[in-house]
């Protein structure tokens, strides 16, 4: 499996925070469609906001649930579960026979993992696709790498169980918060009664815990939908989990806008038929993110004005060159 990074993003567009309104550069991509008005950002931002931005064919022409993917977009998490992982690997014992020192447990290092978890959605497809790879690991749980497939399923599920445990007990410790501007948008799209969402590829008991800690237990009460992995039989880049959010949520794909960090999270918003934007992070910043209808570093400076505004503009824009 090449695990290469993606290619690195083509099209930028710097704006000060003097700058109310900037207009869209040509770029080497040849878009079908016309130059667009960007919508104004708050000038509270002392340093240069860079926004990344981009047409897409799939936006949404009436703006009415947003949704938030969790980890990365809501919280900073991946060096929370590889650390998790790390430790799971060192309780059990976990040593990989293509372990560059077997004789030590298995430890993912930053690297590998940010490859790792933009390639593969879900703690346990993470873990049988590398035990596939590099060969099923001995343990204390099975002191011979397991060789059936109910052996081989025990392992990952205790595996996960007990990583799941030791993600919560960090998330609990107080140390973590919410990334930037996140809550604000949430709060934003509530009192305009546009419908909130969360969709989660990790764990359910993890996620409710993170929410629960991070954006406040009456935001997450208050959601209109709330799916974690174990909803859904496909993980992310599959579109399930969106195609069911939708579904619950009641409103139609093409009327609901996703935030996602990762390609992974966008191609399955995209494939549900939703307007995605991403707000990307350390381990993701490299990753081409072409079908996202506009990128941002965070969310401090983006509002929900901004965003309808930007998809009034895309709509504009279809509109325009349909004529």
């Amino acid at each position: 499996m090449n695990m290469t990074m993606a290619s690195t993003l083509t099209h930028t567009l710097s704006l000060t925070p003097s700058t109310s309104h900037s207009y869209l550069s040509q770029t080497r991509h040849s878009f079908r469609f016309p130059t667009i008005k960007l919508p104004s950002f708050s000038n509270n931002n002392r340093n240069n906001h860079r926004v990344f931005f981009k047409v897409s064919a799939s936006s949404s022409s009436s703006f009415q649930a947003l949704i938030f993917d969790c980890d990365g977009v809501i919280l900073e998490s991946e060096h929370l579960h590889r650390q998790a992982y790390n430790d799971a690997f060192l309780h059990f014992n976990v040593r990989s026979p293509s372990s560059s020192s077997s004789s030590q447990p298995l430890n993912w290092d930053i690297e590998f993992y940010d490859q790792l978890q933009n390639q593969i959605g879900g703690g346990k497809p993470k873990m049988r696709w590398y035990f596939k790879e590099h060969g099923w690991p001995s343990s204390t749980i099975f002191e011979t790498p397991p060789t059936s497939d109910e052996e081989r399923a025990k392992l990952i599920d205790t595996l996960q169980d007990w990583k799941t445990e030791r993600y919560k007990d960090i998330i609990k410790s107080g140390s973590v918060k919410p990334r930037p501007g996140v809550l604000k948008l949430m709060d934003e799209a509530r009192d305009a009664g546009k419908k909130l969402a969360v969709c989660s590829a990790a764990t359910k008991s993890s996620v409710i815990l993170c929410l629960e800690n991070l954006i406040g237990i009456e935001r997450f009460q208050s959601l209109d939908c709330f799916l974690a992995g174990d909803d859904v039989k496909e993980k992310k880049p599959d579109p399930s989990i969106y195609v069911t959010a939708s579904q619950k949520l009641g409103v139609s794909e093409k009327n609901c806008l996703v935030v996602e960090d990762s390609v992974i999270g966008l191609q399955a918003a995209t494939q549900a038929g939703m307007s995605c934007v991403v707000t990307y992070t350390s381990s993701t910043a490299e990753q081409d993110f072409k079908e996202a209808i506009a990128i941002y570093p965070d969310l401090s400076n983006v509002s929900l004005k901004d965003l309808e505004l930007l998809l009034q503009d895309i709509v504009a824009a279809k509109q325009d060159n349909c004529l």
